[in-house]
């Protein structure tokens, strides 16, 4: 596994070095690095992939969350501004599909390149925005939230020493996801795949299908059975689109 001291913000659960194509993960509000660990595990033999860990989780716990979009972007984009010399797809989750599609806004108005493809799972597209006020509730409230989600370990949210270390982290999460404001640009030219859980409480299928006002490029909507999490039930069909998708422009 990559080292925090080689780059914080990167980690590389896995190598596979023939791939051209390097996949780029962007966890949920409140997710780490963690979660996309089946995910590269499932692609190690066709893919590199990289998944991005925030401050004020895990390994990272001793230090302040962000608690905007823009500078978590900011900061995304600084570490794998090494690794924009080859070509990167980005697949982001929730608040993780934001960030990505920020990265990948800084990447076209900074270096005139983009993503191969931006994948965009369980997530509003950016110009459809929701009143929300996740992370103005108490603690209590917070906790509400995920276990409704169903995205957070069971064994964490019963365990109250841990619910405290990783709350921090959670409401700066949410305060980034649920205060972030479209700025209107030109769309990107890379192709954007929306993936959505057919039961999912926070984005409906207009709000996915929105994410074609975004790319000039090609856009395809693809719809799972099951809720926000959708991607822990279909793990390996997320994969077949992931390589279906990428596998073609590698060598």
């Amino acid at each position: 596994m990559t080292s925090p001291a080689e780059n914080p913000w990167i980690r590389r659960f896995h190598h596979e070095s023939n791939s051209r194509v390097t996949l780029v993960c962007f966890p949920h509000a409140g997710g780490s690095a963690s979660f996309f660990h089946p995910l590269s595990d499932a692609m190690q033999s066709t893919m590199q992939v990289v998944v991005m860990q925030y401050p004020g989780r895990q390994d990272r716990r001793m230090e302040q969350p962000l608690t905007s979009i823009g500078d978590l972007a900011d900061a995304s984009f600084a570490a794998l501004r090494p690794l924009m010399d080859t070509p990167l797809a980005f697949f982001g989750h929730s608040m993780g599909a934001t960030v990505a599609y920020e990265v990948a806004q800084r990447m076209h108005d900074e270096l005139g390149t983009a993503p191969v493809t931006l994948f965009a799972s369980g997530r509003r597209a950016p110009s459809r925005h929701r009143a929300e006020s996740v992370h103005q509730r108490d603690d209590d409230g917070l906790v509400a939230e995920l276990k409704s989600l169903s995205g957070t370990d069971s064994r964490i949210l019963g365990d109250d020493e841990l619910l405290r270390m990783i709350l921090p982290a959670i409401r700066g999460d949410y305060t980034a996801a649920e205060t972030y404001r479209w700025q209107p640009v030109p769309p990107l030219d890379c192709p954007i795949v929306a993936l959505t859980g057919d039961d999912d409480p926070k984005v409906s299928l207009e709000e996915a299908a929105a994410w074609s006002e975004h790319t000039s490029g090609s856009f395809e909507l693809r719809t799972f059975p099951g809720g926000h999490f959708f991607l822990g039930q279909h793990r390996r069909a997320v994969v077949d689109l992931i390589s279906d998708q990428l596998l073609p422009v590698a060598p």
